[in-house]
């Protein structure tokens, strides 16, 4: 079996995990089992038949192939009850280090690079010959973000970098429990396509510090340095974004006084009037918000996000609110593109 023969289920099985993600919902879990379970089957034919391709990167190929049959596998065990959706949870978890680890195969499968890009540069013949040549200090780079630590974080620069120009950055926060180097691949393929640089911190604590002393505004500056002074950005398109705690962490720390940043993008994020009195409040006024819930969302009720749009615009933000009839509380991997056309029309 050819590696490009060998990556196609595995490309099937990931999309199809990355589908039961932006679905998930407690009532819809059978339904996405189904949607996952066809995937099993052939991946394991493709990973019992990959051997001998005399490719470099047969064996990371390998090890994305394992992790995305360990997510499969617990996928299909999710109980159908209550908890079961913390264990869907636990399952998807195997599915960013599948990614990861699949990545150094953008060098030598199309079929792999066109996974880690939009659709729109799949036939972008003079971009892909770009990024078949990456500059040196290009690509994921990972500072103290090992998986289980705390405080340090990813990185994407684009493969096609020219220090003569300025780029502009996405820093997205991963939700309660998450971690930075996973979080990373929920917006991999948007910066490859768009050539913005990204950023992905893991939390110094269990989660973001939203009660008690602030740990982890001071340390999200410094990386933002650390990544000014090694890399050229663009300090007017500043974009901080995070999913649930995530997004309840981009209020807090993105509207200080110190903030650099110059757009924010919380999405299913919890909010109540009381956070005013712990940030900046002139920060507000023109402030672009881009504002996302799903109207199904189990744990922050939707309610939430309309009083945060409310509040806001009386305030003087400069609002674009989002409620997904669709979504439950999730990552919309399918929003990217819009919050993104949002930031750079800058």
């Amino acid at each position: 079996m050819s590696l490009e023969e060998a990556v196609a289920p595995l490309l099937d099985a990931l999309t199809r995990m990355q589908t039961a993600q932006r679905h998930l919902h407690p009532i819809h879990m059978e339904q996405l089992k189904l949607t996952v379970g066809d995937a099993e089957a052939p991946l394991r034919a493709a990973f019992d038949g990959l051997t001998g391709t005399g490719s470099a990167i047969e064996d990371d190929v390998r090890t994305s192939m394992e992790l995305t049959l360990k997510a499969l596998t617990a996928f299909r065990e999710v109980p159908q009850d209550p908890e079961g959706i913390f264990q869907a949870y636990r399952a998807l978890r195997y599915t960013p280090y599948a990614m990861e680890t699949l990545f150094p195969a953008v060098s030598v499968s199309p079929a792999v690079n066109a996974f880690f890009l939009e659709e729109h540069r799949h036939r972008d013949t003079a971009f892909l010959a770009r990024l078949a040549s990456p500059t040196p200090d290009s690509g994921v780079l990972h500072f103290e973000n090992e998986r289980g630590s705390k405080g340090g974080y990813s990185l994407y620069v684009p493969e096609t970098y020219d220090p003569d120009n300025r780029y502009p950055v996405v820093v997205a926060l991963h939700g309660g429990a998450g971690h930075g180097r996973g979080f990373l691949w929920t917006w991999l393929k948007e910066a490859r396509s768009r050539d913005f640089i990204l950023i992905s911190p893991t939390a110094r604590g269990n989660t973001w510090a939203l009660m008690g002393p602030d740990i982890d505004s001071e340390n999200l500056d410094a990386m933002l340095e650390a990544v000014r002074t090694r890399w050229s950005i663009d300090e007017a398109r500043m974009l901080l974004t995070g999913m649930s705690d995530g997004g309840t962490f981009t209020y807090l720390s993105g509207l200080r006084a110190a903030s650099l940043f110059t757009h924010l993008a919380p999405i299913a994020a919890s909010f109540h009037p009381m956070m005013l009195e712990m940030i900046d409040t002139p920060k507000i006024a023109g402030r672009p918000i881009y504002l996302t819930h799903g109207t199904h969302d189990w744990m922050f009720d939707v309610e939430v996000a309309h009083q945060a749009n409310q509040v806001f615009s009386a305030m003087g933000a400069d609002i674009t609110f989002r409620e997904i009839p669709d979504l439950a509380h999730t990552y919309p991997r399918d929003e990217n593109p819009r919050i993104l056309d949002w930031f750079l029309s800058v």
